[in-house]
């Protein structure tokens, strides 16, 4: 069974493809002759998955799937969420949306986030399926480590005194938010396929 994964990063399609069950293979949206971005216009994760997956299925006719992950602030009512890539700008720059997020909470008590991914997945009826992956945490007062990518440097998952930039890639690759949600979307292909 081929799954298409409505992303252009050939890492995330490789990885993807490595946690995959025998049987189930991932292409991305190059192996399809998709090479248009898919604009994110949703005001939720759940909205913006669904567009990129709902976007695919209708050109291919397929199964697809998409993701689409935020940091939820819970003392700026839940900013920067679906807009976490754009905090600062349509440049899309990791610092400057750190830099912008940090300033935002200067003095406040409240520094409890989550991280959250929603993943869309339209099966070959056409039905959407949805999974959501989370993990809880808090926003620290200065950026730490060199990993991941995002906000990984100033989030720090309940449990561990690292940020996800100081924890090793197999660490966060296997609490994180996006780890769960795909855990779920896993889960849901084995019982279909056996």
């Amino acid at each position: 069974m081929k799954i298409c994964f409505a992303s252009h990063n050939k890492n995330k399609v490789k990885e993807m493809n490595g946690i995959m069950p025998d049987g189930i293979s991932i292409v991305g949206l190059a192996e399809l002759g998709l090479t248009e971005d898919i604009a994110e216009t949703g005001s939720t994760l759940e909205e913006n998955a669904t567009i990129k997956s709902s976007y695919v299925y209708q050109k291919h006719k397929s199964p697809v799937f998409a993701d689409d992950s935020g940091l939820i602030v819970h003392a700026l009512n839940g900013d920067p969420g679906v807009y976490s890539a754009r905090y600062a700008g349509e440049e899309r720059d990791d610092q400057k949306n750190m830099d912008l997020l940090l300033k935002n909470l200067a003095g406040k008590n409240d520094r409890s986030a989550e991280f959250r991914t929603v993943i869309s997945y339209i099966d070959e009826a056409g039905e959407i399926h949805e999974f959501t992956g989370k993990i809880e945490g808090k926003i620290i007062e200065e950026k730490r480590g060199n990993n991941g990518f995002g906000y990984d440097p100033i989030f720090q998952p309940n449990g561990f005194d690292e940020t996800f930039a100081e924890l090793s890639s197999d660490i966060k690759n296997r609490i994180s938010h996006r780890a769960k949600a795909v855990q779920k979307f896993l889960e849901y292909l084995h019982q279909i396929n056996e």
